[in-house]
């Protein structure tokens, strides 16, 4: 299995950094390997809504079926698959004083004979790893102030408190 994982401060609170990035078709504006993004379904995006994704790994373009499969306070889920492998794509996003620390690991675990070039796959996903990251950075900072109000905290609670009714 390869497991990609950085962690990045942005200037931007969590409540719109977690809006960002719930919507998975942003992946498109800061991943280097996805070319398109598409939403599969309508309605508010929650646990469930779906993304078809087309990348381009090693000179090779591939296509997943992306499913939000957990959204709470502060984290996120998302299962990528397709024949040649599957993808668990993790979220973390907390309050810091200047604004967000996001986390964001993938899991990727290749499936018949594309696992064979699970090692290379792993030396290109560390590049785009930490290429994204600086993207996603950039792509998050730009959305300092947006969906920003006195009160916006109450959109996420802080950690370990339940949402009071």
């Amino acid at each position: 299995m390869i497991v990609v994982e950085r962690t990045l401060a942005v200037n931007v609170a969590p409540a719109p950094a977690l809006s960002y990035l719930t919507d998975f078709g942003n992946t498109v504006r800061w991943d280097p390997a996805v070319r398109q993004a598409t939403r599969k379904d309508s309605g508010p995006i929650g646990p469930g809504s779906r993304w078809h994704q087309v990348c381009r790994v090693l000179g090779i373009t591939t296509e997943l079926t992306y499913t939000l499969v957990e959204a709470g306070p502060g984290r996120l889920v998302f299962h990528g698959r397709n024949e040649g492998c599957t993808c668990v794509e993790t979220v973390t996003v907390r309050p810091v004083e200047a604004g967000s620390e996001v986390t964001y690991r993938v899991e990727l675990e290749m499936h018949g004979l594309a696992k064979l070039a699970t090692p290379v796959i792993k030396v290109e996903f560390e590049k785009l790893g930490t290429a994204g990251a600086a993207a996603l950075t950039d792509a998050l900072n730009a959305r300092t102030g947006e969906l920003h109000f006195p009160g916006a905290e109450i959109f996420e609670p802080p950690f370990g408190q339940e949402a009071q009714a």
